[in-house]
């Protein structure tokens, strides 16, 4: 079925110099498209999907995706922190300093008196992963808080909410209802975050990205197309854990 519904989107006008490959997934009942992080284009299809309604979903689709990857072409190269004293991290929109004091057993990353202390740590990378760890911990606890009103608001309750190293990934929702975030997302301020979260829980009630889903997305945040333009500004600015 693969090499079919390869077939069928390759007979498409795609732009030259496009990087794309089909995945079946058989847990899937839509067709779902993934663009990664260095431009990749993913086409998740069913095991039994029809080649030519695939292709014809991917025709519709092929402007927005074309913008999406120019932008993905012209964005800055990730972020990487240096760990030192004064560096700047982001929670939930704030910037605070990095103050780094002696390690004990008791010490642990925290906000504290406007800084994020981060205790000494055998090495940078073992200190990135604390501070992962700690925009996990701290992540968890603000979005179990916050997914109770938005899931009122899509008529979808998730099963339960996670926080992640998702990789290329800012959200995922799985068919168990399972809806994880990436721990970077806890950098943005908060109405980005909600729309991370809304996607996620609108995807309980539409797959893919079609116009039955930009319409649950537009039910629930009447502003999503701005905080979407908003996130496309913010989201290269994200740090996910790379340090000198």
């Amino acid at each position: 079925m693969s090499t079919t519904v390869h077939q069928a989107i390759a007979e498409l006008p795609l732009p030259p110099g496009w990087r794309w490959r089909v995945d079946v997934r058989p847990r899937r009942r839509s067709l779902g498209i993934e663009i990664t992080h260095d431009g990749e284009v993913r086409f998740a299809v069913p095991a039994d999907a029809d080649p030519q309604a695939v292709a014809a979903a991917v025709r519709t689709r092929l402007p927005r995706l074309a913008e999406e990857i120019r932008r993905r072409a012209d964005r800055p190269v990730e972020p990487v922190k240096e760990l030192v004293g004064g560096s700047s991290f982001a929670y939930l929109g704030r910037r605070y300093r990095l103050k780094p004091v002696p390690a004990d057993r008791e010490r642990r990353v925290r906000l504290h008196r406007g800084w994020l202390e981060l205790p000494e740590s055998s090495s940078t990378d073992e200190g990135a992963r604390r501070i992962a760890a700690w925009y996990t911990e701290c992540g968890s606890e603000w979005l179990r808080a916050r997914v109770s009103s938005l899931e009122l608001r899509v008529g979808a309750a998730a099963r339960r909410v996670e926080v992640a190293d998702l990789a290329e990934r800012w959200g995922a929702c799985a068919p168990s209802g399972v809806i994880t975030v990436h721990w970077a997302v806890i950098q943005l301020p908060p109405p980005l975050v909600d729309l991370v979260l809304v996607h996620e829980l609108c995807h309980l009630k539409v797959s893919g990205h079609g116009p039955g889903f930009r319409r649950e997305m537009r039910l629930v945040l009447s502003d999503a197309d701005q905080r979407e333009r908003w996130f496309a500004e913010e989201e290269p600015l994200l740090w996910r854990g790379r340090v000198t």
